[in-house]
């Protein structure tokens, strides 16, 4: 077994470490700055441009039999899938892939639950993107190759070095209050084993990869602010905040993602909700990152 991971950067690391307890792991980034980091992680490193596939690249991806695809799609879909002429031609071993989507595909339900059957109906440009194109380009290639393409729709990830410690820390923590919105969150470690769980099971389709916990930002930064023992940041109300409008449009969906359809598999997320997973990062020291 051979994985190679488009876009070693939070997710992809995390997931690129798990996996080179068991196999070798090759992972691409646009700098060679970050080489050494993913080197630490178990990866073997190389620069990828999005735009050129190099001869260690394309002699990376011949060996390839597990293939995670963490790189954002463009307004066209996916840009990798431009650059070969076919999976098979380009990964003659493959047997799975992963695509690192988002559960923004499925856009607003006003607070209501969805599943994978829900149709998307996303809203934003970026969630639209990997809901009409990257997605549909992924499985169908898949399916030319006759190889199972898993599609894990993340929710908001956080983990250590990336959480709302962090930020109470670095002064940065705000409570953004908006009546009755809620989120999903991700652990970024569970995403992790989430991959590999899917990649063993050779399963394909769409998977939604999140807590069972959708709650309001604000009462997350407030439970971390009392597990610190810090003061709670002041309410800030959503209508008269500044926010960018990427961060504006974020607000624009509340929905509740429910995630049966990975569990009903066997798999057990060891964060199933912000409790535990924020109680975990306080308690072993390893919020900072």
């Amino acid at each position: 077994m051979t994985m190679t991971i488009l876009g070693a950067g939070f997710s992809g690391k995390a997931i690129g470490a798990l996996a080179s307890e068991r196999f070798p792991v090759y992972g691409t980034t646009r700098s060679g700055a970050k080489f050494a980091a993913l080197e630490r992680a178990g990866i073997r490193p190389l620069q990828f441009d999005g735009e050129t596939i190099s001869d260690e690249l394309a002699a990376a991806l011949s060996e390839t039999t597990a293939l995670v695809q963490s790189i954002s799609p463009d307004a066209q879909g996916d840009g990798f899938l431009r650059l070969i002429p076919s999976l098979e031609t380009a990964m003659p071993r493959l047997e799975w892939v992963g695509y690192l989507s988002t559960i923004g595909v499925y856009g607003d339900h006003k607070g209501a639950w969805v599943d994978e059957t829900a149709e998307p109906t996303p809203l934003s440009n970026r969630s639209r993107e990997r809901a009409l194109l990257a997605e549909n380009q992924w499985l169908e290639a898949g399916a030319a190759a006759g190889v199972p393409v898993a599609l894990l729709r993340l929710s908001g990830i956080y983990g250590p070095g990336r959480n709302p410690f962090v930020n109470l820390d670095n002064g940065t923590a705000r409570r953004l209050v908006k009546k009755d919105q809620v989120f999903n969150r991700i652990r970024v470690e569970d995403i992790a084993r989430a991959t590999l769980f899917l990649m063993d099971h050779r399963e394909g389709g769409a998977f939604n990869v999140t807590d069972h916990m959708p709650s309001p930002s604000q009462d997350v930064v407030a439970y971390a602010a009392e597990l610190m023992g810090v003061p709670t940041p002041p309410d800030i109300a959503f209508e008269t905040a500044e926010l960018s409008p990427m961060q504006r449009s974020f607000y624009g969906e509340n929905k509740r993602v429910g995630n049966a359809r990975i569990r009903e598999l066997g798999f057990e997320f060891l964060y199933p909700d912000y409790l535990v997973s924020m109680q975990q990062l306080w308690k072993d020291g390893v919020w900072r990152g």
